[in-house]
């Protein structure tokens, strides 16, 4: 197992179930390792998800895809985060450094 401050792992949600899911091991993950740097991507259909079904325990652990989110019409709430290039693109960049992937 990687050590707690090195691990950072993207979940990467374009569904409502993948979203669930996603949340469901986010919270699994950060209770066995803390220190772990988790992001919840969400892209497609899971942005308006996430929008409408507050998850306090891990909504600021979600990044929304800014595509996605324009295509909606809708506006972020807080405590999610809004990427600043699309979900695509943000989850090669944190691949390439190091980040592992899991689709949920």
């Amino acid at each position: 197992m990687a050590e707690p401050s090195t691990m950072k792992v993207i979940l990467h949600a374009p569904t409502s179930n993948a979203l669930a899911r996603a949340r469901n091991n986010a919270a699994n993950l950060k209770r066995e390792v803390p220190d772990a740097n988790v992001r919840i991507i969400a892209n497609a259909e899971a942005v308006a998800a996430a929008l409408d079904d507050p998850h306090p325990d891990t909504d600021a652990l979600v990044w929304l895809c800014p595509n996605s989110l324009a295509r909606s019409g809708r506006e972020s709430r807080v405590p999610l985060q809004v990427l600043d290039q699309p979900a695509v693109l943000e989850i090669v960049l944190k691949q390439s450094t190091g980040w592992a992937y899991v689709r949920s």
